[in-house]
């Protein structure tokens, strides 16, 4: 994340591409190749916040090459490797109602189906088949809950509390 706390990272600079200045960027939110496109004005994050105009946009292997304004050589473009676009949080796409943002989610404490406290989400990892939430106990040991229905029936964002029903010993 950029260290910013009113804004969230919707891409970053993976490597230089060709002689002309040209950039490879991958997106990281799920709607980057509309955020990703021509005469686009792109933000970067803190500590020193720039802004480019986006020339040109190709799709390449999953990633982006992107054509900025402002940035002819090589040289140009390796100087911004690692660095991160970001948008305002009020700009992100709306959720649908299964869905949650990741930051909105660490943090929830996480009970069981009567109530007795499990432990705290300390992260959300994100995985290929389902995604899991890492959980912290009172005790201080670690553990894994698939993030399913089954498992999760009920976030309540707004009372920043996950209910679990999970099989015996899965969590401390």
């Amino acid at each position: 994340m950029t260290g910013d706390h009113d804004h969230i990272p919707i891409g970053y600079v993976r490597k230089a591409h060709g002689i002309r200045g040209d950039v490879l960027v991958r997106g990281l939110v799920s709607d980057a190749a509309e955020r990703f496109t021509d005469a686009t004005i792109l933000v970067t994050g803190e500590p020193q916040r720039r802004t480019f105009a986006i020339d040109a946009v190709a799709l390449h292997q999953g990633d982006f090459i992107v054509s900025l304004e402002g940035i002819d050589t090589r040289n140009d473009a390796e100087a911004l490797v690692g660095t991160q676009f970001v948008i305002p949080l009020s700009e992100r796409r709306r959720l649908d109602d299964a869905e949650w943002w990741i930051e909105d989610l660490v943090g929830c404490v996480v009970v069981d189906l009567d109530g007795k406290m499990i432990g705290t989400v300390t992260d959300v990892i994100v995985g290929a088949a389902q995604d899991r939430l890492a959980v912290t106990t009172a005790d201080g040991a670690l553990g894994e809950i698939p993030f399913v229905d089954q498992l999760v029936p009920v976030v309540e964002i707004a009372a920043r509390r996950i209910v679990v029903d999970l099989p015996e010993g899965l969590v401390g």
